[in-house]
């Protein structure tokens, strides 16, 4: 007999005959021999129906009120999927957050879970009920028993949460799709269904938009080694199955905000290849990594920072033995890429550094909060560590440094984030420099028979802020990114330039980054502010950007990824902005109106079209 909780969103539970329907799967469930928790979503759009109540009473609703509003709308599904699971037959209690015991932070409205109190609810488990819960809510621990809700996603969150906290043998996602699909069907019909994704992978799906499942419930389950399925509403298929390594153990106490960064990485069998001032324009990094691609030069980070005039900046590291292959591909293509008219001007430059080292942060719980790569840049600033490249994804944050300040930087990352000796990641293959830890801590490796891209992402709800002429000194990324956290403003790509130029005997450098639309004009506003009295240049805002990425844990050691995603948008004249890369996720910025063209571009390109078309209900 397995112990199974079950989550159904707000379209499986949208109607009297949705929840009848759920109700009868519950029960057949249960009949096959099986305890159930089932946590469930308000009905359809009662949310949103509750939301515009309250704007027509207040444009600014006060924040405790909304979450006494909001969950309310649990609150019926709960009683009324209760009701009929007992019309059936099979007995059933519904309860709150509060009755179960989900404790959070007294945040409102975005709070996160402590701790979850599981005797009421192995009681009545253990007394053959099914548990019929509240999503998205619970109780603060502050003596003040306020009721909080989870943000968006929250009901995901619960149902993976109490998992955990159960020790259930798997968490099934019932949704409005079949699994988890190789793209948006909304926007590729013949996305096509996968059997089975690592937590990595999904984490970062999750968090570039793929709306299946939300990034936190995707962080629980990876941290605490729950198996997840995500399955339609409407059919019997087996849907898609999330997998994850079963961690050591870990405290269930504090159960969201348990330290973010998990493991402190390093490399420093690493060199850098920087073309500086290519031609502004589609297929010139198509063309540069799809000769890297042909000579079989495996890359590791790409970045592509914001253009400046007609050109732009690429660089990438390599792995030191290959570095002259690398200079060699680069310096053979640099004279194709400058202009025609002026053949031996100052264009693609060609840049070498070697006795560089990669710094990484790495940890699930870094997901939503903005504090941590400042605390990272702060802590370098501290060491007197300058940061010659940033590269972020959803769960890691890569610096490239003076391989002779790794000892330096690792130790200072590992005092600040409080991570143990035997937690650590690696040298280089072959190097002594730096401290000797275990090998490097990769991502998990990709599931048999599976292609090197997954899936592919769209994220159309980013704008982007470049500050020209930053000075480039230790200090500067942590002030800059430190003002953002303080905001509360989360920082999604970094990308910082290759290009330097003095200005009043100041070495200065241009960084560009990515937010959330909706925080772009603060943003501006306040880094303008500020501008003057850091000695920062201009701040510069463009909201009319798209986020296209592919995600695979199989790219890695695969230097023609990246070139055929290149190739894929080249082809439709689709110029890149900005790219940024992780082990297993690269990412490019496009204009707003070419994203959902980009997207499908890169779909077709690595063949993850099915034949059989998804339609998702309304």
């Amino acid at each position: 007999m397995a112990l199974i909780v079950q989550k159904y969103g707000g379209t499986s539970v949208g109607s009297v005959e949705r929840i009848q329907a759920v109700a009868q799967r519950v029960y057949k469930t249960v009949k096959a021999g099986n305890s159930l928790v089932v946590v469930v979503s308000a009905m359809g759009k009662t949310t949103d129906g509750l939301v515009k109540l309250a704007n027509e009473i207040s444009p600014n609703p006060n924040r405790r009120e909304m979450d006494m509003l909001l969950s309310t709308g649990e609150q019926v599904t709960i009683a009324l999927l209760s009701m009929a699971l007992q019309e059936l037959g099979q007995p059933a209690i519904s309860m709150t957050g509060a009755q179960v015991g989900i404790v959070t932070e007294a945040e409102h409205s975005r709070a996160r879970i402590l701790h979850i109190e599981t005797t009421r609810l192995t009681r009545h488990i253990n007394a053959g009920k099914v548990v019929v819960v509240a999503g998205f809510q619970g109780i603060s621990s502050a003596g003040e028993m306020e009721i909080t809700t989870l943000g968006r996603g929250g009901s995901d969150t619960s149902a993976v949460a109490i998992a955990a906290a159960l020790g259930a043998n798997f968490c099934e996602i019932y949704t409005d799709v079949p699994g988890i699909l190789t793209t948006d069907p909304r926007l590729v019909a013949e996305a096509q269904l996968m059997d089975a994704i690592t937590c990595d992978e999904m984490l970062e799906l999750a968090s570039l938009g793929a709306k299946v499942l939300h990034p936190r419930a995707v962080e629980i389950a990876r941290n605490y080694g729950v198996p997840l399925v995500v399955r339609s509403s409407w059919t019997d298929q087996p849907g898609t199955w999330v997998t994850s390594t079963k961690p050591q153990g870990r405290s269930l106490i504090n159960l969201e905000i348990a330290r973010p960064v998990d493991h402190v990485e390093f490399d420093t069998n690493q060199a850098k290849v920087a073309l500086l001032r290519v031609p502004d324009k589609p297929g010139v990094a198509a063309r540069l990594f799809g000769e890297i691609s042909r000579q079989k030069v495996d890359v590791d980070l790409i970045i592509q920072s914001v253009h400046e005039g007609n050109s732009n900046d690429i660089a990438f590291t390599v792995t030191t033995p290959i570095l002259k292959r690398a200079e060699a591909v680069a310096t053979a293509i640099a004279p194709a890429l400058r202009s025609q008219s002026n053949p031996k001007s100052d264009e693609a430059e060609v840049m070498i550094e070697h006795n560089i080292a990669k710094v990484s942060i790495a940890g699930a719980g870094m997901i939503g909060r903005p504090g941590v790569a400042a605390k990272m840049f702060a802590t370098l600033a501290e060491a007197g560590v300058n940061i010659q490249m940033i590269s972020t994804s959803e769960v890691k944050v890569s610096c490239v440094v003076d391989a002779n300040q790794c000892d330096r930087a690792v130790n200072a990352l590992r005092s600040a984030f409080e991570i143990e000796a035997g937690e650590q990641g690696s040298r280089g293959a072959g190097e002594s420099a730096c401290i000797d830890y275990p090998l490097p801590l990769r991502p998990s490796a990709p599931l048999p028979n599976c292609p090197p891209v997954r899936g592919v992402a769209l994220d159309m709800n980013q704008a982007r802020l470049a500050i020209r002429q930053l000075p480039d000194r230790p200090g500067m990324a942590a002030k800059l990114f430190g003002l953002l956290a303080k905001h509360n403003i989360s920082v999604d790509m970094i990308i910082q330039s290759q290009r330097c130029r003095v200005i009043d005997g100041v070495p200065r450098r241009d960084i560009a980054f990515t937010v959330s639309r909706i925080d772009g004009e603060n943003a501006r506003e306040m880094l303008t502010q500020v501008a003057a009295e850091l000695g920062w240049g201009e701040v510069v805002l463009d909201s009319a950007i798209a986020k296209v990425s592919i995600v695979g844990a199989g790219m890695i050691g695969q230097p023609g990824v990246a070139a055929k995603m290149f190739e894929a948008l080249a082809q439709q004249q689709i110029n890149i902005q900005m790219i940024a890369t992780s082990e297993i996720k690269i990412s490019c910025v496009v204009t707003q109106e070419q994203g959902v063209k980009a997207l499908q571009a890169i779909h077709a390109a690595f063949g993850l079209a099915g034949s059989e078309k998804f339609v998702v209900p309304a």
